[in-house]
C-alpha cells in the first residue's frame, strides 16, 4: 500500500522533499505542498477530523514544515518528522477542543484507504478491521499500511523503539487474523 501517494509516486515525493530541503523557497515548497499536503490531510481525516478542521490543521502542519525545516538534522527522517508534527498538531487540536474525540470516522475512512481502481470489498474489510482496533493500534496500522511509513519511521513518529513497533504490528495482524478468520501474514 505504501508505494504510491495520492498525487504521484514515492519517487516524486522523495525528489520534492530533497529539493525543498536543499533550497527552501516558494517554488520548492509549492511542489512539496502539492505532494505532501494530501497525505497530511488524509492522516488527519483518518483521525476523525472534519473536513474543514483537517484542512486548517494541514495548513498549520505545512506552515510548521516551512518554518521549522532548518531544525531537521537528518534529511532521511523527513517523513517521521512530518508525521510527528501532524500528530502533535492533531493532539493540540484535541486538547483545545476539550472533548472526547473518536480517532477515526470509520465510514469515511474507507474512501481514503484504497484508490477507486481497487476492489471495493477490500475497502469494506479494511474499514471493519479499523473499527475493531483500539485507537493506539489503529494509529500504527494507519501509519504503516495507509501512509506507508517504515518501522523505523513509525518509531520516530511515536517516540518508541523500532522493535516495539514491529512487535505491536505483528500482534495486531495476528489478532486481526484470529478475529476475522484470515491466514496470519
Amino acid at each position: 500500500m505504501g508505494g504510491r501517494t495520492a498525487t504521484g509516486s514515492l519517487l516524486d515525493e522523495r525528489a520534492a522533499i530533497e529539493q525543498f530541503l536543499a533550497r527552501q523557497d516558494e517554488i520548492t515548497f509549492s511542489d512539496l505542498f502539492r505532494i505532501i499536503s494530501p497525505r497530511v490531510f488524509s492522516y488527519l481525516r483518518l483521525h476523525g477530523c472534519e473536513r474543514g478542521v483537517a484542512e486548517d490543521l494541514t495548513q498549520e502542519v505545512m506552515l510548521a514544515v516551512y518554518t521549522q525545516c532548518r531544525t531537521l538534522r537528518d534529511h532521511e527522517l523527513f517523513r517521521p518528522w512530518l508525521f510527528r508534527i501532524a500528530r502533535n498538531c492533531w493532539l493540540q487540536h484535541v486538547r483545545r477542543s476539550s472533548r472526547q474525540v473518536s480517532t477515526s470516522d470509520i465510514e469515511s475512512t474507507s474512501e481514503h484507504l484504497c484508490s477507486t481502481n481497487e476492489d471495493p470489498l477490500r475497502k469494506l474489510a479494511m474499514a471493519e478491521w479499523l473499527r475493531w482496533l483500539h485507537a493506539e493500534d489503529r494509529e500504527l496500522v494507519l501509519l504503516r499500511f495507509v501512509q506507508g511509513l517504515e518501522y523505523h519511521e513509525i518509531a520516530e513518529v511515536l517516540g518508541t523503539p523500532t522493535g516495539t513497533v514491529q512487535w505491536r504490528l505483528f500482534n495486531i495482524k495476528k489478532r486481526l487474523a484470529q478475529r476475522f478468520g484470515l491466514q496470519p501474514v
